[in-house]
């Protein structure tokens, strides 16, 4: 099993000036595979603009406090934002969270057409993403 880091997830009220701040200040780039890639429908329709510097990707969306509501889901990956990392096997990163009793939601293909993923927290409360895109 792979893991390797993808993104940072940063969420704000103002989507549009955090936009301009890291692409203006930072130089990042917007990402443009991804804004046709969302899934919209399944509980979270907030603002989300994505950036890179072309091997990181940043993405900055909508703070949103009803997603774990809506969704039925004990973790809210867009309250405070999230730390990301891609596997090439889902299943067995949620085999390894289960044998060292770290609670998980599973999320599967809610935000991201294609991205199966998942959401715990570390010691500190920080939220973590893991998630497996499709081939």
């Amino acid at each position: 099993m792979k893991i390797e880091l993808h993104h940072l997830n940063l969420c704000s009220k103002d989507v549009p000036a955090m936009d301009a701040f890291y692409r203006s200040v930072l130089g990042l780039q917007p990402e443009p595979s991804l804004a046709e890639n969302r899934e919209t429908a399944q509980g979270y329709a907030g603002k989300v603009s994505f950036v890179t510097d072309g091997r990181m990707q940043v993405h900055l969306a909508e703070k949103d406090l009803g997603v774990a509501f809506r969704t039925n889901k004990s973790l809210n990956p867009l309250e405070r934002g999230h730390i990301a990392f891609r596997t090439d096997d889902i299943e067995a990163f949620k085999k390894r969270l289960e044998e060292k009793g770290v609670p998980y939601a599973d999320y599967g293909t809610w935000a991201m057409n294609g991205w199966h993923q998942i959401f715990f927290y570390d010691p500190e409360g920080n939220v973590i993403e893991v998630h497996q895109a499709d081939q």
